[in-house]
């Protein structure tokens, strides 16, 4: 089936799995939407949360997209189900994949989580990493400077490697063999968080595994593109188009030709 696949963000974070989405399904047409206008998401309510994420929604929805990635932590926490529950398309956040890989990668199930504020206080990594297995351990930790670092297009040099230093620093000495990234963003920052926390610690990012299932759940839906030819991608943005163009085309080592800037009502 040619129709696209919507991915949502509150910014340029999800790009970190459309990337993955990119590589591992070749023919699929992504359309992507970051809310950058209003990132980040981890310190607003719950409810103005799910608010936004609705917004996004209806706007890929409109687009006539197959499938709804929602690719922050944030959003995924407070609006998945509700979404899931009431659009006619098979919906997945990046919860569930990132904890299974987790799981999958720890040796002593002793798992480190990080991501904003709102995540952090939802609960939501430690209540899917038990689900999967209730003998893991889980120390969470919410870095809210890393989101505004990465929307800056700023995520080298010296005043970063301190901020990120400072905050993994609650990490050490406890025993952590895996670290989540449960925000989309933090990828951006993997190699400064991977060198930050040593080679005795597995760094995971959601993208990986949540492009494994997007094929999946594609596959077994029978929604897969079998047609062998090259998509064009469309990018929108609530922000800057310049900047998350710069962005962008930076993180997906290409030019983009469709990037447009919005306004949500």
């Amino acid at each position: 089936m040619k129709q696209p696949i919507g991915i949502i963000d509150s910014g340029v974070g999800g790009l970190t799995v459309a990337k993955e989405i990119i590589r591992q399904l070749p023919n699929e047409q992504i359309i992507y939407l970051g809310d950058n206008a209003r990132c980040p998401y981890g310190p607003r309510t719950k409810e103005e949360v799910r608010a936004f994420t609705w917004q996004l929604t209806e706007f890929l929805l409109a687009k006539k997209i197959k499938m709804l990635i929602i690719a922050c932590n944030t959003a995924t926490a407070a609006a998945l189900e509700d979404i899931k529950k009431n659009v006619p398309i098979p919906v997945l956040g990046v919860i569930q994949p990132g904890a299974r890989a987790a799981i999958k990668n720890s040796s002593n199930l002793n798992i480190g989580v990080i991501g904003t504020v709102g995540t952090v206080k939802s609960g939501a990594y430690p209540d899917a990493l038990k689900s999967i297995n209730d003998q893991v351990s889980v120390k969470s930790i919410a870095c809210p400077k890393f989101v505004p670092i990465v929307e800056s297009g700023e995520y080298s040099g010296a005043l970063v490697k301190k901020v990120v230093a400072e905050s993994l620093a609650p990490f050490k000495g406890s025993g952590i063999d895996t670290l989540i990234l449960g925000c989309t963003h933090y990828p951006l920052l993997g190699p400064l968080i991977s060198s930050t926390m040593g080679k005795g610690v597995k760094v995971i990012s959601s993208g990986d595994e949540t492009a494994r299932e997007t094929s999946a759940i594609l596959e077994y839906k029978g929604l897969l593109n079998d047609q062998n030819e090259k998509p064009e991608h469309y990018f929108y943005t609530t922000g800057s188009r310049d900047m998350f163009h710069r962005i962008a085309s930076s993180w997906l080592q290409k030019d983009l030709q469709h990037v447009y800037s919005i306004k949500l009502n």
